[in-house]
C-alpha cells in the first residue's frame, strides 16, 4: 500500500480522495506543514509517499501517470508530487525546511507540492513529468476557475486517452493498422482481471513454442496451424506492451522477458521450420542458421550504430537533414518501415508463407526480405556516419569495445604486441576476410591458421578507442565472422545432426550478445569479466570451432558442437538470470519498434 497525503482542506463534492484510493493509495489528510512531516515520518520507508493538493482537479489517469509509474524515483504533475524509497530522503529534507519555514501556519500547505517539486529539482532529484497531452491536471485558485476546469475534465475521455497511449507511439504499419486496434482492448481486459504484462509475455512464448512445435510437424495441418499460432503470439506480444503501459506495471523483470522472449520465439520458430521440412525430406538446416545469424546481425548493426551516436556531440549530417525532411511526409514515413521489416511484418509474412508454401520458399523469402533490409539500413547508417560532424563520448567507445566481446586471446595479443597495424575497423576487415579465405579454401588446417590471424586482429582492432566515423561497424562484422565460421564449418562437416548442433551454438552466443545489449542501455554496463573470460570471447570460440573441425571426424565434430553449446548456454544463462533477477538490474523498455 502507498501513502497519499492531502495537504489542506478536503473540497466539498471532490472525488480526489475516493480517485486516490482507487490507484491504490491510503489517504491521510495534513492541515499544516508540520502535519505532513509527521504524517511522512510515519510512512514505512520502503513504500511509495505522494504529497497531493487538495484543491487538485483533473482526470484519474493524469494522477495514475504521475503518482505510479514505477520507472521512476520521483514524479510530479501539477499540484502532486510522488516518491519512491530511493527519493524519500530528499522528500524529507525538503518537508522539514517547509515545516521549519513556516512556523506551523496552516497557510502553508498552500501549494505545498509544488514547492516540495521544486525543492527535489534544486537538490538534484530527477522529477519525472509526464506528458499529459488532452488530459487535465491543475490547481484551481477560485470557485470560478475550478468550475472551468471540472468542464475541461468532463470534454476529455481519460480512458479513450488511456488506451490509445497504451500503444507505442512508433510502430509498423502491420502492428499499428492491423494489430494494435484491437489488441488495446485484450490489454485492457487482462487488466481488468488482475493479469500482469509478465503473465501475458509467457503466454505469447508458449503459444510461439506450441507454433513451432506445429511446424514441426511437417504436415500442412501443422503449418496451417502454426502460422495462426505465430500471429495470436505476436497478438499477444503487443498485448503485453500495452497492458504494462496501461496499468504502469513496469519492472526490470518484465523488460528482460521482453527482450529476450522476442528472439527465443523467433528462432525457435525457425528451428521448428527446419524440423518440419527434414520431416519431409529437405534439410534447410542451413537456411535456419542463415536466416537467425542475418536477423542477429542486423540488430548488431542497429545496437552498435545507437550506441555510437546516441550521446555524441555535434551530431549533425546532411543525410539525418533528408531523413527527418522525408519523415514529415506521411507516405513515406510507412515505406520505410516496412521495407525494413521490422518484426510484424516479418512474422506476418513468415506465418503467412508457412501456411501456404514449405520451408525452403519461407526462408528464402526471408533471407532475400532481411538482406535487402539489412543493405537499405546499414548503406543509409554508413552516409550518415561518412557526413556526421560527431565528436563519440568515452561511453560510447567503451560501449562499442563491450559489443565487440574480445575474450582473453584478443586482450592477450594486444597488451603483447608493441606494433599497430592500423585503423580498427581497416585491421578488423583484414582478419575476417583472412579467416573468410581459409574457410573456403579446401585445406584442412587453414581454417585454423585464418582464426589465428583473426584472433591477432580482433586484440590489434581495439588497441584504441573505437571512435572514428565507421567504427562502429567493428562489433557487427565480429558478429559475422563468428557466426560464419560455425555455420561453414558446420555444413562442410556433411554429417546428419551438424548443422542443428551449430543452429544451438549460435543460439547460446546470441543470447550472450543480446544480454551484453540489454545491459549496456540500461547502463549497467557489460556482463562480468569471468563470464567472457570463461566463454572465449568472440575470438576464442572461433579459433576453438576451427581447431575441433581440423581435429575431430564430421561425427565427433557434431558431438562437440553440441557440448560446446550446452556448456555456453549454461553459463551465460545462469549468469544473466541472475543479474536480471537482482533488484539492482536497471529495467530497459523498448518503445520502439525492433528490427
Amino acid at each position: 500500500m502507498s501513502t497519499a497525503i492531502l495537504t489542506g482542506q478536503p473540497v466539498p463534492g471532490s472525488s480526489l480522495e475516493s480517485d486516490l484510493r482507487s490507484l491504490g493509495f491510503d489517504v491521510r489528510l495534513a492541515d499544516e506543514a508540520g502535519d505532513a512531516e509527521t504524517l511522512l515520518a510515519a510512512v514505512p520507508a520502503d513504500q511509495r509517499v505522494a504529497v497531493v493538493d487538495a484543491r487538485f482537479v483533473g482526470h484519474l489517469h493524469a494522477l495514475r501517470l504521475g503518482l505510479t509509474d514505477p520507472r521512476f524515483a520521483a514524479s510530479a504533475l501539477p499540484g502532486a508530487v510522488s516518491v519512491q524509497p530511493e527519493a524519500r530522503r530528499a522528500l524529507i529534507r525538503a518537508v522539514a525546511r517547509e515545516s521549519s519555514a513556516s512556523g506551523g501556519l496552516a497557510v502553508a500547505t498552500d501549494n505545498l507540492a509544488e514547492r516540495l517539486t521544486a525543492a527535489l529539482d534544486a537538490d538534484g532529484v530527477a522529477v519525472f513529468r509526464p506528458e499529459l497531452g488532452t488530459l487535465v491536471a491543475a490547481v484551481p485558485a477560485d470557485p470560478q476557475e475550478r468550475n472551468e476546469v471540472r468542464q475541461s475534465v468532463s470534454a476529455v475521455d481519460d480512458e479513450a486517452v488511456r488506451l490509445r497511449s497504451a500503444v507505442k507511439a512508433r510502430d509498423g504499419f502491420f502492428t499499428t493498422y492491423c494489430i494494435s486496434p484491437y489488441s488495446r482492448y485484450i490489454a485492457r481486459w487482462c487488466a481488468r482481471r488482475g493479469l500482469t504484462p509478465n503473465q501475458v509475455t509467457t503466454a505469447s512464448l508458449i503459444t510461439a513454442l506450441i507454433a513451432a512445435g506445429c511446424a514441426a510437424t511437417g504436415t500442412r495441418a501443422g503449418f496451417v496451424a502454426a502460422g495462426l499460432l505465430l500471429l495470436f503470439s505476436f497478438v499477444l506480444d503487443c498485448t503485453d506492451g500495452q497492458l504494462a503501459r496501461y496499468s504502469l506495471q513496469y519492472s526490470t523483470l518484465g523488460a528482460w522477458l521482453d527482450a529476450t522472449f522476442d528472439r527465443a520465439k523467433e528462432y525457435a520458430y525457425y528451428a521448428g521450420l527446419a524440423l518440419g521440412a527434414a520431416r519431409g525430406g529437405d534439410d534447410v538446416w542451413a537456411l535456419a542458421l542463415g536466416a537467425m545469424i542475418l536477423q542477429t546481425c542486423r540488430h548488431v548493426v542497429d545496437f552498435s550504430f545507437n550506441e555510437a551516436n546516441h550521446d555524441a556531440t555535434a551530431n549533425t549530417s546532411p543525410t539525418a537533414a533528408l531523413s527527418d525532411k522525408l519523415d514529415s511526409v506521411g507516405w513515406t514515413v510507412w515505406v520505410r518501415r516496412m521495407i525494413v521489416l521490422p518484426i510484424g511484418e516479418r512474422w506476418a509474412m513468415i506465418a503467412v508463407l508457412t501456411a501456404l508454401t514449405t520451408p525452403r520458399i519461407t526462408f528464402y523469402a526471408l533471407l532475400v526480405g532481411c538482406a535487402f533490409a539489412a543493405t537499405y539500413t546499414t548503406a543509409g547508417r554508413v552516409l550518415r556516419s561518412l557526413t556526421r560532424k560527431a565528436r563519440r563520448t568515452d561511453r560510447a567507445a567503451q560501449a562499442l569495445a563491450d559489443l565487440a566481446d574480445n575474450g582473453p586471446l584478443a586482450s592477450l595479443v594486444a597488451r603483447a604486441t608493441r606494433v599497430r597495424l592500423g585503423a580498427p575497423l581497416l585491421v578488423a576487415l583484414g582478419g575476417t576476410a583472412v579467416l573468410a579465405v581459409s574457410l573456403f579454401s579446401g585445406v584442412t588446417w587453414a581454417p585454423v591458421a585464418g582464426a589465428v590471424v583473426y584472433t591477432v586482429t580482433s586484440g590489434q582492432a581495439l588497441y584504441r578507442p573505437l571512435k572514428g566515423a565507421l567504427d562502429w561497424l567493428v562489433p557487427p562484422l565480429f558478429r559475422a565472422a563468428e557466426y560464419l565460421t560455425v555455420l561453414v564449418l558446420a555444413a562442410k562437416a556433411d554429417v546428419n545432426g551438424a548443422l542443428p548442433a551449430a543452429f544451438g551454438l549460435v543460439a547460446a552466443v546470441a543470447y550472450h550478445h543480446y544480454d551484453t545489449v540489454y545491459r549496456i542501455r540500461g547502463n549497467a554496463g557489460a556482463p562480468p569479466h569471468w563470464l567472457v573470460r570463461a566463454i572465449g570471447g568472440h575470438e576464442g570460440r572461433t579459433l576453438l570451432v576451427t581447431v575441433l573441425a581440423a581435429l575431430l571426424t564430421a561425427a565427433q565434430f557434431k558431438v562437440a558442437l553440441t557440448a560446446l553449446a550446452v556448456a555456453v548456454a549454461l553459463l551465460v544463462l545462469v549468469e544473466s538470470i541472475r543479474f536480471w533477477v537482482s533488484s539492482g538490474a536497471p529495467a530497459v523498455h523498448d518503445e520502439g519498434e525492433p528490427a
